[in-house]
């Protein structure tokens, strides 16, 4: 855990240090939405590599956050700080009333149970007047001579470097969080859950009472990302951001990094979100797709190879160097 910690400090540290060494703006965009995606992971993983419950279905918390902060700033003027709140209040309720019933579904019927609540949540929404339908909200924008703080009051700026730094702010909470679940009891007994159910229902463990504090959790935390998220882009609809490619992606690049492990979504939205970024910017129309035939590439090798993700491969690298450094010290004190 010491060892987490100093490692996550580390990381931390060179994500702020980053934007001080360059303001290209690809670059900075590129970060923000590397640190929305990897914290997005972080609340994925808290549900299903912890705890074991494969959910496709968190764009629906994510949104629901992402039309709160909108909503009531568009409407009332409310600042979104309140939104986000809020929204991760809403996004927690539901996840709670949604996950109750869905708990008692194991393996894939869960996975397909979350993804038709989602599909049921995104519907509503494109229905609902009162959020503008299927049209979609345009965050209104305040003027562009206003004060840092009144743009810190209502998270509009003239640059994207106090972005990375909300952003950053977000991710460094969220990971310490998870980091400290991942070690407490509550995280040894989500593992115990996700290993098998009957072992530890026979220890007196309640797995619907744990997997419904982990999915109110990652609920909330997914909410608070989609809140950010809408108010970084300044427009949102039903089908961008209720949509399933937003859950594959958590999904995936979770995956791809190392799914169970704190370290797991960091790697993966490093490797996906600049992919992505930077293949639309250098190819444009004509490079559509790459990206994801790249990280599909990535996911097959990975998943036949090392299941346990990039994380996994940086173990057992670091595993074989510690193992040779050990022989090498033995022969030396035997030759001695």
């Amino acid at each position: 855990m010491v060892k987490n910690k100093k490692a996550l400090l580390i990381l931390i540290a060179v994500l702020a240090l980053v934007p001080l060494l360059t303001r290209t703006k690809a670059v900075l965009n590129a970060i923000v939405l590397l640190l929305i995606f990897a914290t997005l992971g972080e609340a994925w993983n808290l549900i299903t590599g912890f705890a074991g419950q494969t959910s496709f279905g968190h764009a629906a918390f994510f949104g629901i956050g992402a039309y709160t902060s909108a909503v009531i700033f568009y409407r009332y003027g409310v600042t979104p700080w309140l939104g986000m709140v809020l929204g991760g209040i809403i996004a927690s309720i539901i996840a709670g009333i949604m996950s109750y019933p869905c708990f008692r579904l194991k393996g894939h019927y869960f996975a397909i149970a979350t993804l038709a609540v989602a599909e049921i949540i995104k519907q509503t929404f494109v229905s609902w007047d009162y959020v503008e339908g299927a049209t979609g909200i345009s965050v209104p924008i305040i003027h562009r001579s206003s004060g840092f703080f009144t743009r810190l009051y209502y998270l509009q700026f003239n640059d994207k470097l106090p972005w990375v730094y909300i952003c950053l702010s977000l991710f460094t909470a969220v990971i310490f969080l998870c980091n400290y679940l991942e070690n407490s009891k509550m995280g040894y007994y989500l593992k115990a859950i996700r290993e098998s159910h009957e072992v530890a229902e026979s220890i007196g463990i309640n797995p619907t009472s744990y997997k419904l504090y982990a999915m109110i959790i990652s609920a909330f935390i997914s909410a608070l990302c989609g809140s950010v998220y809408a108010q970084y882009i300044l427009y949102i609809d039903p089908f961008m951001i209720f949509s399933l490619d937003i859950s594959m992606k958590i999904v995936l690049l979770t995956v791809l990094g190392g799914i169970g492990n704190v370290f797991g979504p960091i790697i993966g939205a490093a490797i996906f979100i600049p992919l992505s970024e930077f293949t639309r910017i250098k190819l444009g129309g004509s490079g559509t797709g790459i990206d994801l035939m790249i990280y599909g590439l990535l996911i097959v090798l990975i998943t036949c190879y090392q299941p346990k993700g990039v994380i996994g491969i940086i173990e057992k690298l670091a595993g074989k160097f510690k193992k040779q450094k050990t022989g090498g010290e033995g022969k030396v004190e035997a030759t001695s």
